[in-house]
C-alpha cells in the first residue's frame, strides 16, 4: 500500500517555486542572419532575483556566439511588443522577446 504524505510534506511540494522559465525570442535582419534562426525557445535558470531582458540575452549568446553579441549591442528591443527600456527589464515565462537591430531606409 502506498504511503500517503503527511500534510506538512504537501504543503511543502505545493510551496515551490518554477526553477525555470522558457522564452520565445524572434530575431530579425542581421539578427536573424547572426543567430543563424528566425525564433526559438530558451529555457532560463530563475535566480531569487528573477530573470531580465539581459539574462535572455545571454542565454542567446552563449548559444550562438561572439557574432550575435556583436549585433546585439545595437539592437533594441520589444518585449510582447512593448518596448523595452533596459536590459534589467524582468521577464516571466511564456514572453516573447523581438531582437530588432538598426535599419536603414526611407
Amino acid at each position: 500500500m502506498a504511503e500517503v504524505a503527511s500534510a506538512p510534506d504537501r504543503q511543502l511540494a505545493s510551496d515551490t517555486r518554477p526553477t525555470a522559465l522558457r522564452v520565445g525570442v524572434r530575431y530579425f535582419a542581421a539578427a536573424r542572419a547572426a543567430a543563424g534562426v528566425t525564433e526559438e525557445q530558451l529555457d532560463l535558470p530563475i535566480p531569487d532575483t528573477g530573470c531580465t531582458v539581459g539574462d535572455v540575452l545571454e542565454v542567446a549568446t552563449a548559444r550562438h556566439g561572439a557574432a550575435l553579441r556583436t549585433v546585439l549591442d545595437r539592437c533594441s528591443f520589444l518585449l510582447d511588443e512593448r518596448a523595452v527600456h533596459g536590459l534589467g527589464t524582468p521577464i516571466r515565462d511564456g514572453q516573447v522577446l523581438d531582437v530588432l537591430p538598426p535599419f536603414a531606409g526611407g
